[in-house]
């Protein structure tokens, strides 16, 4: 955008210069007065003056124009960027709960399984106490 601006000022520049210069050389070599002449000039530097006022109200529309595009691209940008950020904490939200869940439920399955087993081998050590007693009581 700096290249952009340097450019179109070095062409304003140039435009302005060049209709100087011109305006000049043909004044000069024109058959007039000096009155016919510096009427001339002033009027050819009135148009000029004119000219260049209408080029940079031009350029300060066309800046303003792009100025305001710029910001509505970059509130949009900024939107859909909330957006996405909004969705994907709301999958890791999603990610998160399921995988509580799954683990809430295999700690109660595995809770289960050890009260199974530790039921079964109190079972075991009962009976084999009981077994022991009975032999003991034999003899």
């Amino acid at each position: 955008m700096s290249e952009e601006k340097g450019l179109a000022k070095g062409m304003f520049l140039g435009f302005i210069a060049g209709g100087l210069v011109g305006a000049a050389v043909a004044l000069l070599y024109a058959p007039k007065s000096g009155k016919e002449l510096r009427r001339d000039i002033r009027m050819r530097k009135d148009e000029l003056l004119d000219d260049a006022e209408e080029y940079l109200d031009i350029a300060k529309h066309k800046a303003q124009d792009i100025i305001n595009e710029g910001k509505k691209k970059s509130e949009a940008l900024i939107s859909d960027a909330k957006k996405k950020a909004g969705s994907l904490l709301e999958d890791a939200n999603n990610i998160l709960n399921v995988a509580k869940e799954k683990a809430s439920s295999g700690y109660e399955h595995a809770k289960e399984k050890i009260s199974e087993e530790t039921s079964k081998v109190k079972d075991a050590i009962k009976a084999g106490v009981e077994a022991y007693k009975e032999e003991r009581n034999k003899n």
